[in-house]
């Protein structure tokens, strides 16, 4: 049977990318229904809708989600973000962000692959907090961070049961405990409490700062990291900074427990100043797709879309997904 796919190119380059992620899934031999919705920016400017209860129902019924990129400048910052993209996490409960890295960083030799598991639903995203005298000088804002045990806990299984399938077998645990040390210490005795269950499983502890300077010049120390939200979408950039930038970073938003789709998205922004120039590298959407067909259970076409991609073509927009899509047919 196919699978369903909601298709959300949303603005800019969004639907350019999108529309070469599925040319190659279909390329891989996978059978799918894909339908697609009309959401981002472009949509909100036009009608004012943003994601309706309705439309977030109707996603609710798909396999998954493939994104493309949303935003527009028109657009006032926060807007999409979060009536959108959190909305969707929150309400999905996507509460793993799993966005892996390989390469070779600037002024490395030897390959890295390393994995970052990001805590997707808590954190300072929540909205929890609040402003006074807005607008005067003696204005105050506050913003805090949630963290409960049982979102904190069931990320960092996650995070444990990934290793335990990978080679090394090896967790590190960043967020800043000398500091935030309520939130620290949640995560620090829910990490070692569920550390104890994975003997084979080795683990380390690193302090947000120290890790991006790790991330430069010692990205090979890693296999998976878990971490909180803020935390991993700051270090999710520079991971792909150093692992040849962020048009090959692809991303999943994951809900592990199959209660609704999970969402696949390049990390890359909407990018509207090369719309229809043919200079989007669709590798990061076509990335995204093969973590979507790994999840799915394609783990056969999702890598050898890995290997295609490996190969880094060059050219349009186009023509990249073109010489991606025959590898892969030929394979």
């Amino acid at each position: 049977m196919a699978h369903r796919i909601a298709l959300i190119g949303g603005d800019g380059i969004g639907p350019e990318v999108t529309a070469e992620a599925v040319k190659v899934v279909r390329a891989a031999g996978v059978n799918i229904d894909a339908t697609e919705f009309d959401l981002g920016g472009s949509r909100y400017l036009r009608d004012g809708e943003i994601l309706s209860d309705a439309t977030l129902n109707e996603l609710r019924a798909f396999d998954a989600i493939l994104l493309g990129a949303v935003g527009t400048p028109d657009v006032p910052p926060g807007v999409i973000e979060r009536g959108l993209l959190l909305k969707m996490r929150f309400d999905l409960d996507l509460y793993v962000n799993q966005r892996p890295f390989a390469g070779t960083a600037p002024g490395h030799v030897t390959p890295h692959d390393f994995v970052v598991i990001r805590e997707n639903t808590e954190g300072p995203y929540v909205g929890e907090g609040g402003v006074l005298r807005r607008g005067t000088p003696h204005e105050i804002a506050t913003q805090g961070s949630v963290n409960s045990r049982h979102g904190v806990e069931r990320c960092i299984r996650y995070a444990f049961e990934l290793a335990a399938k990978r080679n090394r077998k090896h967790v590190t645990l960043v967020h800043k405990t000398n500091v935030l040390t309520f939130a620290g210490d949640l995560w620090q005795r829910a990490f070692n409490e569920v550390a104890a269950e994975f003997p084979q499983v080795e683990t380390a502890y690193n302090h947000v700062d120290a890790a991006c300077i790790y991330f430069v010049e010692d990205p090979h120390r890693y296999d998976v990291i878990v971490t909180d939200n803020l935390f991993g979408d700051i270090l999710t950039d520079l991971g792909g900074a150093v692992s040849g930038g962020i048009g090959l970073a692809s991303s999943a938003n994951l809900n592990p427990a199959r209660t609704g789709p999970s969402m696949f998205e390049p990390s890359h922004g909407s990018a509207p100043d090369i719309v229809g120039t043919g200079k989007a590298n669709p590798t990061a959407a076509i990335l995204s797709a093969a973590l979507m067909l790994e999840f799915l259970g394609e783990n056969d076409a999702a890598a050898r879309i890995r290997t295609a991609c490996d190969a880094l073509p060059t050219g349009s927009t186009v023509e990249i997904g073109n010489a991606i899509a025959a590898a892969v047919a030929a394979n």
